[in-house]
């Protein structure tokens, strides 16, 4: 691993001591009880008197604190204009609420198939993919080289169909149709109601043989995916050793769902529906 020098002169930056930056720093450092501690204190503060900051460490006692006490109330009598501090406390509030929102869309959790290790916390797959398929309000993707002996995802798309979600499913194509499987791999999911989607030979032939299908991605509209090695097969959900992450970020999901649309445009994408 390559240890980085460590920053010189030039690089150094001087903290932004702006009331909207101390928030902002607040809100990612106090835990949530000082916080709402703090929060009353400001409601029932109208300025930046001098006992205000004795009020703040009274209500959240600690030597960390102490430097975050004196940091707000000194960029609060800086402001311009002064705001009252029932503002104040909306303010930091707001920046809390914002703090997590972006910090729940950054969140990346890790999912495994069969043996797990006492020490790192994961999850596994199969319990991940029906929660990513609950989670669907309109749309679903679901991308899986094979798929066989699933109940449980299946009853989990069933369920999806059943409220109003629209389903794609793009799988791997059987021999019959020009691919690599044994078995239409739809037969696993019996009377779903869904638009199923192939990748037919014409499209992918290259100068060393044909390509596989081999992605794996289940996608809950455009705010949370699963990406992973495990194919829908009940060996790949429960027994292979497999791994994959959840993404929570809207903006890489509509992404990763955005070229699949593209793919399976009917104008310019190389998806088919069967």
């Amino acid at each position: 691993m390559t240890t980085l020098p460590p920053p010189g002169p030039e690089s150094k930056r001087t903290p932004d001591s702006s009331l909207p930056a101390v928030l902002a720093h607040l809100a990612a450092e106090l835990p949530t009880a000082h916080r709402r501690a703090w929060i009353r204190v400001l409601n029932t503060t109208p300025a930046p008197t001098p006992d205000a900051e004795a009020r703040l460490l009274t209500a959240s006692p600690g030597g960390t604190r102490t430097e975050l006490a004196r940091t707000l109330i000194r960029a609060w009598n800086t402001a311009q204009p002064v705001p009252d501090g029932p503002a104040l406390a909306l303010a930091l509030q707001t920046a809390a609420l914002a703090h997590t929102a972006a910090a729940e869309s950054r969140r990346v959790d890790l999912v495994v198939s069969g043996p797990a290790t006492p020490t790192v916390p994961v999850r596994y797959t199969a319990q991940v993919i029906a929660e990513v398929i609950r989670a669907a309000h309109q749309r679903l993707l679901v991308v899986s080289f094979a798929a066989y002996r699933i109940p449980e995802v299946v009853t989990a798309l069933h369920a999806a169909a059943a409220r109003g979600v629209h389903l794609d499913v793009i799988l791997e194509s059987s021999r019959e149709a020009g691919g690599p499987l044994r078995q239409d791999a739809r037969t696993a999911f019996g009377a779903l109601t869904a638009h199923f989607w192939h990748w037919p030979a014409k499209q992918r032939r290259n100068g060393s043989g044909q390509a596989s299908l081999h992605a794996k991605l289940v996608a809950a509209d455009e705010h949370t995916a699963l990406l992973g090695s495990a194919n829908l097969t009940g060996q790949a959900l429960t027994h292979n050793l497999e791994i994959g992450v959840v993404l929570h970020n809207p903006d890489v999901v509509g992404r990763l769902v955005a070229h699949f649309r593209t793919l399976m445009n009917d104008q310019h994408g190389v998806l088919q529906r069967l």
